[in-house]
C-alpha cells in the first residue's frame, strides 16, 4: 500500500512539473499571429522567393527521393503523381490521384484486405506531413492559399502564407522570413497540432539538386534536427 501512495506522489508531481513547464514554454514563446497585407507586395515578394530557389525548374522535377528524421522513406514521381512510402516493415504505393487505387504490402506481400486501409490513410498522412518539410517554399501559391506581406521589427519585410483549404490541417499560417536576395531562412508557424503559436524552424540548409532547383538537408526546430536524408531530385 506504501508503495502505492509513493507512485501516486510520484506521478503527481511529474504531472504538476510537466504542466509549469508547459506553461513556462506556452508564455515564453507564444505569439499571436501577425497581421499582414495582401496585394501587390505581397506577390512580388512571393515573385522574389521562388526565383530563389528556382521554382521553374521544380516544375521540370520529376522525382524526388529523401527520408524524414531517419523513419520515413520516399520515392516521389511528381509527373505521374505516385509515390512510394515506406516506413517498418510497410510500404505503400501511394496513387496521389485517387487514394483508393494506392497498393499496400507488408514484409513484401500484397494486401488486399485489412490493415490495408488504415495504413494507405496513415501513408496519406506522413507524406502530406514530410513533403510539406521538403517542398514548403514551392507551395506558397498553392490552390486556397493567401498571401500577406509582414514588416518585422527589424523593417525587413516578410511573407505570411495562409493555407485556407487543402491538405490535413486547413487554416494553418506560416510566416517566411527571407534573406536579401529573397532566399528562405525560417518560418514561424501557427498551425492546429501545436498549442503554441510562433514557434519557428530554420530552412537554412540547402542543397542544389540534379535538376538545379534548391531543397533543405535539414531544419533546426526547437531541440530537434529534421534530417531529409539522402535527397535526390532527378528526370
Amino acid at each position: 500500500m506504501r508503495i502505492i501512495k509513493k507512485i501516486v506522489k510520484f506521478l503527481v508531481i511529474l504531472l504538476l512539473l510537466l504542466i509549469t513547464i508547459s506553461a513556462v514554454v506556452y508564455f515564453v514563446y507564444n505569439e499571436p499571429l501577425p497581421q499582414g497585407k495582401e496585394g501587390p507586395q505581397a506577390e512580388a515578394l512571393a515573385d522574389k522567393m521562388l526565383k530563389s530557389i528556382n521554382y521553374t525548374n521544380y516544375t521540370k522535377t520529376r522525382f524526388i527521393e529523401w527520408s524524414f528524421a531517419g523513419k520515413h522513406f520516399y520515392k516521389w514521381d511528381k509527373e505521374k503523381k505516385l509515390a512510394d512510402v515506406k516506413w517498418d516493415n510497410y510500404l505503400v504505393k501511394l496513387n496521389l490521384n485517387n487514394y483508393s487505387k494506392s497498393e499496400v504490402y507488408i514484409d513484401g506481400v500484397k494486401m488486399h484486405t485489412d490493415p490495408k486501409q488504415e495504413l494507405i490513410d496513415t501513408a496519406v498522412k506522413y507524406f502530406n506531413n514530410d513533403s510539406f518539410w521538403l517542398v514548403a517554399p514551392f507551395k506558397i501559391r498553392d490552390k486556397g492559399t493567401k498571401r500577406s506581406f509582414v514588416t518585422l521589427d527589424d523593417g525587413k519585410g516578410a511573407l505570411l502564407v495562409t493555407y485556407t483549404q487543402g491538405g490535413d490541417t486547413p487554416g494553418d499560417s506560416y510566416l517566411w522570413k527571407l534573406t536579401d536576395a529573397g532566399f528562405p531562412q525560417s518560418f514561424k508557424m501557427w498551425v492546429s497540432i501545436i498549442p503554441i503559436g510562433g514557434l519557428e524552424a530554420s530552412w537554412d540548409e540547402w542543397k542544389v539538386m540534379e535538376t538545379t532547383t534548391y531543397l533543405p538537408s535539414k531544419h533546426d526546430f526547437l531541440f530537434l534536427e529534421l534530417e531529409m536524408g539522402d535527397l535526390k531530385a532527378y528526370n
